[in-house]
């Protein structure tokens, strides 16, 4: 689903671990997956290599007794409405998973936005 973004769009980024999960789901994908189902614009999900949070117990791809949670990041870029619409989700999905996190929102300049079948289409592209 494509649609028009505002060039003053949010960027909502979530930050949890690799071992997090609603049931025997991972969080990352059900944030995902309700993500897409809100039809919001769209949803990335980056796996980190190394991080460190609140508990300040370091996460990290070097040591294999602890590489099990690497620090995983889900970035939504959306309009402002459908991102505050999308965060009582976030909280409902987390309060599941019992986990720690940190949620935030920032300004996002969109500057290009379009689907690869839509660019095909596209007589001039």
């Amino acid at each position: 689903m494509e649609s028009a973004l505002n060039p003053d769009s949010k960027l909502l980024r979530i930050f949890i671990g690799e071992a997090d999960k609603v049931g025997h789901q991972p969080l990352y994908e059900a944030l995902v997956l309700a993500a897409r189902k809100q039809q919001l614009a769209g949803a990335t999900v980056l796996r980190g290599i190394m991080a460190f949070g609140a508990s300040s117990k370091i996460h990290t791809a070097k040591l294999i007794e602890i590489s099990q949670d690497l620090p995983i990041l889900v970035e939504i870029v959306d309009q402002e409405d459908k991102i505050q619409g999308f965060l009582k989700t976030v909280n409902e999905l987390m309060d599941k998973a019992s986990c720690g996190g940190l949620v935030t929102i920032e300004k996002a300049q969109v500057l290009y936005y379009k689907s690869a079948r839509s660019a095909s289409r596209d007589p001039d592209a």
